[in-house]
């Protein structure tokens, strides 16, 4: 049975500053495209039978810097629709809420999108998860997408809430492998 490679796209201006990117659609920066050169090896010795991108240009360009070829632009990869927060730090939403802040716990705020609840996120992720197993007989999947997207579908691959998502750092340009263990989804590697 095959495997799901899940891959962040390599660092962008917003994600090294700590900005959170959603909808917005920002290059790699030289540095992220570099460690996306660099999984190319790591990933070459795969036979992947489906290759899901987000249809953002810093994961599209990542797949391909990493060698892989899109078989489809997925729109379901699409990173957490921030609303509000979109283009914000961390610790600049703490600040003006007066206390610490956490996307996971405290979701998001309309702004000039709607935002999204990690339900509505969850839901996109588990129809991006049966698309792949129904591949995996045949092969592996690569997943090319965002951070927080990444760790929500990777909580929903074990089983657990979009909430357990906070639980999966993914650094950008780094990526994480979905299997299996006697039958049951497990993590087989992660932030490689």
């Amino acid at each position: 049975m095959g495997e799901i490679v899940v891959l962040r796209h390599g660092q962008t201006e917003w994600s090294r500053n700590g900005q959170h990117t959603g909808l917005t659609d920002l290059p790699l920066l030289p540095e992220g495209e570099d460690k996306a050169r660099a999984q190319a090896p790591h990933l070459a010795g795969r036979r992947f039978v489906e290759v899901r991108v987000s249809p953002m240009q810093r994961a599209r360009r990542t797949a391909e810097l990493a060698g892989l070829t899109a078989t489809d632009v997925d729109p379901d990869l699409l990173e957490v629709d921030y609303g509000g927060y979109e283009g914000r730090t961390t610790a600049e939403i703490s600040d003006e809420l007066g206390h610490e802040w956490s996307v996971w716990r405290d979701g998001v705020v309309p702004g000039a999108t709607p935002g999204e609840t990690l339900a509505q996120v969850a839901e996109r992720v588990d129809r991006v998860l049966a698309r792949a197993r129904a591949r995996l007989d045949d092969g592996d999947v690569a997943l090319v997408a965002h951070g927080h997207v990444l760790r929500i579908l990777t909580a929903r691959w074990l089983g657990l809430g979009p909430e357990s998502g906070a639980l999966f750092a993914l650094p950008a340009g780094a990526f994480g492998v979905l299997g299996h263990e006697h039958a049951r989804p497990v993590l087989t590697g992660w932030g490689l």
